[in-house]
């Protein structure tokens, strides 16, 4: 009897460890059915590349309400990533919401934002080149967060909603293992904990000013975060430790997955889990996600260094290839300290075809961080085309009982 109840512990304490990760395994004979021979090398390492993938397969019934099935590999919300520039996604998105939450007149994502400095390494911000009329505002941040993913923009969102209001409100959206603590610059934990005086104007006439924000709720710290064998400090000095990332910021791959989700397709997600947003702000975040580099005319880019696929990493970009016609990726991306990770819904309007894919791959193979020694080109890029395609491919040929209507993702990318 005793045997039996130490058996029983010890099935139960497997499954409690091992249920937390999530395997299809369909997910993994698709793919490595036709995988190449670099692939089945990621595929057959996951405790080296540390990759992720959840496919998102989206059926529609006769009235176009469309229905989601998710297919996982190796998908572990507590296994930790460094998400780099995807927190910039729902960041924008919170800056939508606060707008809409504010309700005030004449301020709008439009609306000329002003940044102050209120406290040590703020900065200021007046103007904005890139733009039609020279000023900053949250649409145009917003456009080049999407665009080429600009660090600048994301930590003036980061600065407007205040790193109170933008974690507490993904919290109560369900989001409670995500925590977002620090913009793109160098900054210690109190300082990004203050965000700046912002002002709102038209003509020249304050129209809203909002006061320097400061977060007094306390993160959870207490699950140690170490990444590597060693890393390269501010000093430029080798530390042969791992690098720590307990404070840094921290979203699981299934919670990206779900917020773009929820923006793409609000009507499939509780009313609690979506952001507040306008119809109009809804084909804003449309356009934005999906638009090229070389569409765009406010900002203007250097297509030679924002090409294409610049920021579409699924089923584009390694080979720096052109995008066909009538493909649009709407997604976002991050890239940092050996991390590539990337949430998007891909439109095929030419053949009816649509799904998610999300994932994450961790290409460090000397296991030394900040030494930018990272094989994105020839491992990370690769990866995330591949697994694309194939799953395209698969879509291609996989019946449906009904076509989707793609009308709502046809835009027109034109107008600035």
């Amino acid at each position: 009897m005793k045997r039996f109840l130490a058996t029983s512990t010890c099935l139960l304490l497997w499954f409690f460890v091992f249920s937390r990760q999530k395997t299809d395994l369909w997910l993994d004979s698709l793919l490595r059915q036709q995988a190449s021979p670099q692939l089945l090398n990621v595929l057959n390492k996951p405790d080296s590349f540390q990759y992720q993938l959840i496919y998102t397969q989206i059926n529609r019934d006769k009235n176009n309400h469309p229905q989601f099935k998710h297919y996982y590999l190796n998908v572990d919300r507590n296994r930790y990533f460094n998400p780099a520039s995807m927190v910039k996604m729902p960041t924008a998105f919170s800056a939508l919401e606060k707008l809409n939450e504010l309700k005030k007149a004449g301020v709008n994502k439009y609306t000329p934002m002003l940044i102050d400095s209120s406290y040590e390494r703020q900065t200021t911000v007046f103007t904005d080149t890139s733009s039609a009329n020279g000023l900053p505002s949250v649409a145009q941040y917003i456009r080049k967060v999407f665009l080429v993913s600009d660090n600048d923009a994301y930590n003036r969102l980061y600065e407007f909603v205040g790193q109170q209001t933008l974690n507490e409100k993904l919290w109560k959206k369900g989001y409670t293992d995500s925590r977002i603590t620090r913009r793109f610059v160098t900054m210690n934990e109190d300082q990004n904990r203050h965000t700046n005086a912002i002002r709102f104007m038209q003509d020249g006439r304050l129209v809203y000013a909002q006061p320097p924000a400061y977060n007094k709720v306390p993160f959870d710290f207490s699950k140690k975060i170490l990444v590597g064998k060693g890393h390269w400090n501010r000093n430029d000095s080798l530390v042969n430790e791992p690098m720590d990332f307990t404070t840094h910021n921290n979203v699981p791959l299934e919670d990206f997955q779900q917020m773009a989700q929820s923006v793409l397709f609000p009507e499939s997600v509780k009313p609690q889990q979506r952001f507040n947003l306008t119809d109009d702000d809804y084909k804003f975040l449309y356009r934005y996600m999906s638009e090229l580099p070389y569409e765009s005319k406010h900002p203007k880019y250097d297509t030679t260094e924002f090409f294409e696929s610049y920021t579409k990493f699924f089923f584009f970009k390694a080979g720096r290839g052109r995008i066909p016609h009538n493909i649009r990726a709407f997604n976002k991306t991050g890239w940092s300290y050996g991390f590539l990770t990337d949430v998007t819904y891909i439109v095929d309007f030419e053949n009816k075809v649509e799904f998610m894919l999300s994932g994450v791959i961790y290409v460090n193979s000397d296991g030394i961080l900040n030494d930018d020694k990272y094989e994105y080109e020839q491992v990370g890029y690769p990866f995330f085309k591949e697994t694309g395609q194939l799953i395209y491919q698969y879509e291609l040929a996989r019946p449906r009982k009904y076509q989707p209507n793609l009308k709502k993702f046809q835009l027109n990318y034109q107008d600035q």
